[in-house]
């Protein structure tokens, strides 16, 4: 290994990247700092998770020099706010030790923030396209002694449709430049682009850009899942042995923000990036997943290429993506930086033409995937799952022995009392009468003008006898017991039927 004082970086730089535990150079990075610090034009391709970012930052931030210097003197570009705020993050631990100060700017928060530290003298500019354009047809962003450029993940541009913003972007930037062309793919629209605006660039390939398009250090399981089963598969692999930080793709906003909740009710610690949320919260939610403070994240592909964490075990695609080169994206947030991770896609039933067609592109060898469930002994096995594992780990404390049996006998004898307290005004004059009669205590009533009492007296019908009782007491039919004798033949006399059991 290569460290980067052996590559000529300056100290300053080196000790910036010491305190971060960097030190040596990955394959890229030895190949494009020697050649672009001297103002080479570089064109740099390598897998996703490489460390592009500092196989061109480095160079830009060491020919800016230590002196400060007041206006934009190098532009990053990048395709989304997440890749902005990342690459934003690595050139400002890049620049720790020095005056060069560097500024994001990015659609999705408010302009003044940026404006005033444009106008405060940022000298390294890192943004998307849109902001850009919009800051500097407003005269806000002064692009014309930017002598750095760079272009980050070029072929995401050309998917994003953005190849037209960039040849707008050149037009503002000085035409004597040094320029540096990053991209993980090289199609031809990126090549015509690359010989159009850089001069005379030299090609540097990590690897063969056709080695294991599927790296090496990353495992790929395929399951056929079942879409209601789905959120139980993943709070199992979620308890595998040796899950670190873990990636979730959903295709869409809503089933995003769905299954972040549905896991956060289970007892994981997850979050969420996607479209339907601000950009604050989007950063806040990156920023908790980076720290660890939540090892969970549930993302749409809008988030894919700025989730830049070297120690993701796990990628999950809970819905397949559309083609392979999402695919590699996806899967390409695990195994950075050296080290391994795995990656597991389900496939609905609906999906197996879309799996056919990335197994083919990729020679992946597995044209049927494994039917799965929750409960498949494979699921276990292939991913070291503990047997007995369920999918929920938040669990109701336990009571403390004593405190519940106190609780138990407080609870015995509070009926009564609650009753007493929940009865009407006039209760306690008609539980007096009923203790004075026998009634509602098991026993049997003495008998009235000689009839028989009933032999027990049912809860719901005790407030019915009870009046049955004040009536033989005063000699006054009641009203209510005019009801139950309509039918009941009580004498033209005036003498009352026998009550009936309630």
């Amino acid at each position: 290994m290569t460290t980067f004082a052996e590559l000529g970086v300056d100290q300053d730089i080196v000790d910036a990247l010491q305190a971060k535990g960097i030190i040596d150079a990955f394959p890229i990075q030895e190949q494009t700092i020697p050649l672009s610090l001297p103002g080479q034009d570089i064109i740099g391709q390598a897998k996703t998770g490489t460390g592009k970012t500092f196989g061109f930052g480095i160079p830009v931030v060491q020919r800016l020099g230590l002196e400060p210097t007041h206006g934009v003197k190098a532009l990053i570009v990048v395709p989304t706010r997440e890749l902005a705020v990342q690459v934003y993050e690595d050139m400002d631990m890049l620049t720790r030790n020095r005056a060069t100060s560097v500024v994001a700017i990015y659609g999705g928060k408010a302009y003044e923030g940026q404006i005033d530290q444009l106008k405060a003298g940022a000298q390294i500019v890192v943004g998307t396209p849109g902001r850009l354009i919009d800051l500097s047809n407003q005269r806000l962003l002064d692009l014309s002694h930017a002598t750095e450029v760079v272009l980050d993940e070029a072929d995401k541009m050309l998917d994003l449709g953005f190849l037209a913003d960039i040849e707008k972007i050149f037009q503002k930037v000085p035409a004597i430049r040094h320029t540096q062309l990053f991209s993980a793919t090289m199609p031809g629209p990126i090549v015509a682009l690359a010989r159009r605006f850089m001069s005379n660039p030299i090609h540097m390939r990590a690897s063969d850009p056709d080695e294991g398009l599927t790296q090496a250090n990353i495992r790929h399981l395929v399951y056929r899942a079942h879409s209601l089963d789905k959120d139980e598969v993943i709070a199992r692999i979620l308890q595998a042995e040796g899950r670190g930080k873990t990636v979730v793709f959903t295709r869409t906003k809503r089933a995003a923000q769905k299954l972040v909740d549905e896991l956060n009710d289970r007892g994981f610690n997850a979050g969420a990036v996607h479209g339907d949320m601000s950009q604050e919260a989007r950063e806040r939610s990156m920023a908790a997943f980076k720290s660890g403070k939540k090892d969970v994240l549930i993302a749409t592909d809008v988030a894919a290429r700025g989730i830049d964490v070297d120690d993701v075990t796990h990628v999950i695609n809970h819905t397949i993506p559309d083609d392979e080169k999402t695919y590699l994206h996806r899967a390409g947030r695990t195994g950075r930086a050296g080290k391994t991770g795995i990656a597991v896609t389900f496939v609905d039933w609906d999906d197996l033409h879309k799996w056919a067609l990335i197994n083919r592109a990729l020679d992946f060898g597995q044209p049927e995937p494994v039917e799965t469930y929750s409960s498949s002994p494979h699921l276990y096995s292939d991913l070291d799952i503990p047997a007995g594992t369920k999918g929920r780990i938040r669990t109701a404390p336990k009571a403390d022995p004593a405190a519940k049996s106190g609780a138990s006998q407080k609870k015995d004898a509070t009926p009564q009392a609650d009753a007493s307290a929940n009865d009407g005004p006039g209760t306690s004059s008609r539980r007096r009468r009923r203790r004075r009669s026998g009634s509602g205590t098991g026993a049997s009533v003495p008998a009235t003008h000689g009839e028989p009492a009933p032999a027990d007296v049912s809860a719901e019908g005790a407030g019915t006898h009870d009046g049955g009782g004040s009536e033989h007491h005063d000699g006054k039919p009641a009203p209510r017991r005019r009801r139950r004798r309509r039918g009941g033949g009580g004498g033209s006399n005036g003498t009352p039927s026998a009550p009936t059991s309630a």
